[in-house]
């Protein structure tokens, strides 16, 4: 069989995005202080939910977009509900 050919003006990597703006990152804000949370509560599994994954793991900052200060409050207060029987520990599906 014949390779489809392919001519280089149609056939764009990138998807018709400019490189510049592909280096403009996404701005990313802690959830917690634009709301103006001062204390992560640990009784409510509801909002703990949205930041666990399918499978019960606790989502990266990375991925969440919380400063460091939130992210270890939320970290233990998942980690206190995990103990106290609010949350799974590991779900098989959570959401």
């Amino acid at each position: 069989m014949a390779r489809p050919q392919y001519n280089n003006n149609n056939h764009n990597n990138n998807n018709s995005v400019s490189n510049s703006d592909k280096n403009i990152p996404i701005k990313k804000y802690c959830r917690f202080k634009k709301a103006g949370i001062k204390y992560i509560d640990y009784k409510n599994p509801d909002f703990l939910l949205k930041f666990l994954n399918e499978q019960g793991k606790i989502l990266p900052r990375r991925l969440s977009g919380n400063s460091l200060k939130y992210q270890k409050k939320l970290s233990q207060a998942v980690k206190k509900a995990r103990h106290l029987a609010f949350l799974p520990y590991v779900a098989d599906g959570l959401k």
